[in-house]
């Protein structure tokens, strides 16, 4: 049974709501005023018990609804002015209870025990009781100028203290601080998603199994939740269910799902990929290797798409060939599109960063030449505009002046993020955004002299067509300049 003591309490603010607490002033218990209410300590024998001293509290009832109003006649918190209410409840010990605030009014609840101590407070109490007795519900306004109707409602939460979980059949349970072991049978070798889900705590969750197989995650399932999708063999695995921090508190549910594969069923994990293919993977924290051949040099286009993972894409090749992307496809999926010659290459898969899993989709098309005529080296000529082709290597050009001249340059591209730069008779100069979006513009002074022009993207890892334009006019330009 619960064990019985005085009934004074006082309320405090923390973190801007009003909460109970044993301090220093005093809460007059029913029926009394302030200046009746006692000033000893939980010590002083003759208080009233809590028996005696939950007599003139409302009752609260699990799976009733109650409701209520803070208004300027309830009880005062004399710290910062707000407003409560209490209520006894009659919990019975292993019950997990949840009590949750509603309404118009802008406060919380908290759950008190028979020692007046504060177990939890926040808009939805969750709590484990300890020992059977009559515990204390406050609601409390946020501040002091927090009025109005509520409904308090409070009930228990069927859980189970079950140590193991099976496939298709989720299970609801309470973690108290300490990491859980939950124990997984696999009886059919397949592709799996194990999700631990808390509306309480920030959910970890860990499985290890047979052959050193060991997994682990955070938040892959967003909203603080974990996910861990991937190849289960048969056998004994053990599930470690946490909070990432280690110290939650609460109620949360974990499941285990067959993941469907798409289309037809088969994933490849490695092997050739060629022009005109399209493959279904599953990247679980390995790198993935594929092999592609070309035998007609052209331009292709690799994509690798995915709604589980940041898909990341490289590509080596001969002659020390080597291209990488991240999110040119947009979406966090990886896209290569360039100029390659006949050759092998090997294609590696993986995410951006960090260890989520998931499936996804690589192809390899090519892709129709631009209607243009290609310029990746040359002198450039004023009043002319060119066409070339980025693929993560610097394209440089020469320009000649022989006057004066104000000098104005400009890179644009549909395809990647252009960054210019000139440099020579030692003057240096360069843009990213200069002429709007993602295109670049320069325009400077410049004295007689040969100059380098280099064109390229912003980042290494965009490619595809640009067109660079030249305009000269001649100006009176100081020697000294």
């Amino acid at each position: 049974m619960a064990r019985s003591s005085s009934f004074t309490f006082v309320l405090v603010a923390i973190g801007g709501a009003a909460v109970g607490f044993l301090a220093a002033q005093i809460i007059p218990l029913p029926g009394q005023t302030v200046d009746e209410a006692p000033a000893e300590t939980a010590e002083t024998t003759d208080q009233p018990s809590v028996a005696e001293a939950i007599v003139g509290l409302e009752k609260l009832t699990l799976d009733e609804l109650m409701r209520g109003e803070i208004t300027s006649a309830s009880e005062l918190n004399g710290n910062d002015g707000s407003r409560f209410m209490r209520y006894a409840i009659a919990l019975e010990e292993d019950e997990i209870v949840e009590i949750s605030l509603n309404g118009a009014l802008q406060g919380v609840v908290a759950l008190y025990d028979d020692q007046l101590q504060l177990l939890d407070n926040a808009s939805i109490v969750r709590h484990r009781i300890e020992e059977s007795g009559d515990y204390v519900v406050v609601v409390s306004g946020a501040d002091a100028h927090s009025y109005g109707p509520f409904t308090v409602d409070s009930r228990t939460v069927e859980l189970t203290d079950a140590d193991t979980v099976a496939v298709g059949e989720p299970i609801d349970s309470w973690l108290q601080g300490d990491a859980r072991e939950i124990t997984l049978n696999i009886e059919e070798a397949g592709l799996y998603q194990l999700e631990m889900r808390s509306d309480d705590f920030d959910a970890y969750l860990e499985i290890e199994g047979p052959n050193g197989y060991a997994r682990e995650d955070d938040d892959s399932a967003g909203d603080l939740d974990a996910r861990i999708a991937d190849f289960l063999e048969p056998g004994e695995y053990t599930l470690t269910a946490s909070s990432a921090y280690d110290d939650g508190n609460g109620v949360y549910t974990l499941s285990v799902e067959p993941h469907e594969l798409p289309g037809d069923g088969e994933l490849r994990n490695d092997g050739e990929l060629t022009p005109d293919d399209s493959l279904n993977g599953w990247f679980s924290g390995q790198e993935l290797s594929y092999q592609v051949e070309v035998e007609e040099a052209g331009m292709y286009q690799i994509e690798m798409r995915s709604s589980d993972i940041d898909s990341y894409l490289v590509l080596e090749g001969p002659n020390g060939y080597y291209r990488e992307d991240d999110d040119s496809a947009g979406n966090l999926d990886a896209s290569i599109a360039d100029f390659l010659a006949p050759g092998e290459y090997q294609l590696t898969a993986r995410t951006a960063y960090g260890e989520s899993s998931g499936m996804f989709t690589l192809s390899m098309a090519p892709r129709d030449m631009p209607d243009v005529d290609l310029r990746n080296e040359g002198t450039l000529t004023p009043g002319d505009a060119l066409n070339g082709w980025y693929s993560g290597e610097l394209l440089t050009y020469q320009l000649e002046v022989e006057e004066s001249s104000l000098v104005t340059l400009e890179m644009r591209s549909d395809d990647f993020d252009t960054f210019i730069e000139i440099s020579g008779q030692g003057f240096v100069a360069s843009d990213d955004d200069g002429a709007g979006g993602t295109d670049s513009r320069l325009q400077e002074q410049l004295l007689p002299g040969t100059y380098t022009v280099s064109a390229r993207g912003f980042s290494a890892t965009g490619s595809g067509l640009f067109e660079l334009s030249l305009e000269m006019e001649p100006a009176d330009i100081p020697p000294e300049l």
